[in-house]
């Protein structure tokens, strides 16, 4: 065994705390933003993750083991409520007006649809269920009608209800903490380096002070990344400690499905060990958190996909995702049901 993940490992095994990823908060202002760490403040580790030839079943019980106890597993899904004509340029997104993909664009659903779509995903042993709305914000019209939507969900069903509906003011954020929104889900998408090479029309720093306004609120904050852009280790190890210095509750880790139509269509796909790699950094740079992997798990890890538990991850999004298609949802009950992971 590498002696680097042998010292890790017993730091896992000792409780030690892993180490901080960084000592001072990211400066936020609105035309730069610091990156949080440098690649030397976690040097060992990333050296370990990034070589090619490291042992991946030792890296995954250092995943595994860095997993606070008060993390529990649980299950997700979204519903896409709002489809396509985006006015941001994210290369990533088939939902940009910006790009050609061939998706179905439909526009707001309206409370009825909505209501009904949000009842057939109860009593399915989902914890939490996120409405997703394309858009760098949502209007005022439709922002209002998901807010009543809340309010008779909760009223009606067992089930959290999470929000991702764009940028939000702290002003937005309590409102829907008093509708009944558990949740606000807003991923900060890649590192401050890699940034303006994935998206120009809005900026990082707008996307923190989301989060920080979630969390005034009193909401519940899950914010990630979506990784196989192009970025580096360093800048997924980037990502990790900035999420560090902000008030963010659970993590979800995505991997790119490249679309074509999209400037990142032809990607090549990240490969299943560094899928796997990225879940151990975030899980062992944030072992208190919730790990939930989302977008890309079945199209990167395949017939491997509920190895990311062993990696460290103890949620998963199921169902399907906002244009493409992902597993069933009483596939992935089922294995997790199976594994223990479920009671």
């Amino acid at each position: 065994m590498n002696e680097t993940i042998r010292s890790l490992l017993l730091s896992c095994l000792n409780k030690k705390s892993p180490p901080s990823p960084c000592s001072s908060p990211p400066c936020c202002s609105e035309k730069q933003i610091t990156p949080p760490c440098q690649e030397a403040d976690i040097a060992p580790l990333l050296d370990c993750i990034a070589e090619s030839n490291a042992n991946l079943f030792d890296l995954m019980a250092m995943g595994r083991l860095s997993v606070a106890p008060t993390v529990k597993p649980f299950a997700c899904a979204i519903l896409n409520v709002k489809s396509g004509h985006c006015g941001e340029n994210c290369a990533f997104c088939s939902q940009s007006s910006h790009h050609k993909a061939d998706i179905q664009s439909y526009p707001f659903l309206g409370f009825d649809e909505i209501f009904s779509r949000v009842e057939k995903m109860t009593n399915r042993g989902l914890t939490y269920l996120g409405l997703v709305t394309s858009g760098g914000s949502l209007p005022e019209k439709e922002f209002a009608v998901l807010l009543r939507l809340a309010e008779e969900v909760t009223r009606r069903f067992d089930i959290k209800l999470c929000a991702s509906i764009g940028l939000l003011n702290t002003s937005g954020a309590a409102r829907m903490k008093q509708a009944g929104f558990t949740s606000l889900h807003h991923n900060l998408e890649t590192s401050p380096s890699y940034f303006d090479s994935i998206c120009t029309t809005h900026t990082l720093a707008e996307r923190i002070e989301t989060v920080k306004a979630a969390r005034e609120a009193g909401l519940r904050v899950c914010s990630g990344g979506i990784f196989g852009l192009g970025e580096s280790w360093a800048q997924r190890a980037e990502l990790a400690s900035l999420l560090a210095t902000l008030p963010v509750d659970s993590i979800p880790i995505n991997f790119l499905i490249p679309i074509k139509g999209t400037p990142l269509g032809d990607r090549p796909l990240i490969s299943p060990a560094d899928a796997l790699k990225t879940i151990i950094l975030f899980r062992y740079l944030h072992p208190d958190k919730d790990i939930i992997i989302c977008g890309g798990r079945e199209h990167i890890l395949k017939d491997l996909r509920h190895l990311c538990f062993s990696a460290g991850a103890n949620a998963i999004m199921t169902g399907d995702y906002l244009t493409s298609q992902g597993s069933a949802i009483q596939s992935d009950m089922t294995a997790m049901r199976e594994t223990g992971l479920l009671p």
